[in-house]
């Protein structure tokens, strides 16, 4: 059974199924996270959605490249949660269905090329305390015992 975090499932909502791939870059000190800008920002693991036909691996490299400009180097899955989310970039419900990694950022390519996306560095400690998602804290605190 996959643990589910945030909302519940509310009845009558038109659920899309989401599913994910999100990272945990450790560098052996600091995880790299991502912050969007916007009405109400929030710090994130970097990762999202995973396109029909696309492998979640490729997906997460890519999408780390894009939130962060980073590059990384040997993910590993450490495991997945759900979310019941209104998603307003999409205009519809979602069943995220969202699987973690650890990996190592490798080569900072560039700047972030998603628009309004900063690419954060922070402690585990503060990751475990400062993620917007409830899903996000409980892999960091989990992963490093926190």
């Amino acid at each position: 059974m996959i643990r589910r975090f945030g909302e519940p499932f509310q009845s009558g909502k038109p659920y899309r199924l989401r599913p994910g791939a999100y990272a945990i870059l450790w560098n052996g000190e600091e995880l790299l996270t991502t912050i969007q800008d916007g009405d109400d920002p929030e710090f994130q693991l970097p990762g999202g959605g995973i396109d029909p036909g696309e492998h979640p691996i490729p997906a997460l490299h890519r999408e780390v490249m894009e939130e962060t400009g980073w590059a990384m180097a040997t993910p590993r899955k450490l495991g997945a949660f759900r979310r019941f989310v209104y998603m307003p970039e999409y205009g519809y419900w979602a069943e995220k269905l969202c699987s973690v990694y650890i990996a190592r950022p490798v080569l900072q390519r560039g700047p972030p090329i998603e628009p309004d996306h900063s690419a954060v560095w922070m402690s585990p400690a503060d990751a475990a305390r400062l993620l917007g998602n409830e899903g996000d804290r409980h892999f960091v605190r989990q992963l490093f015992v926190l």
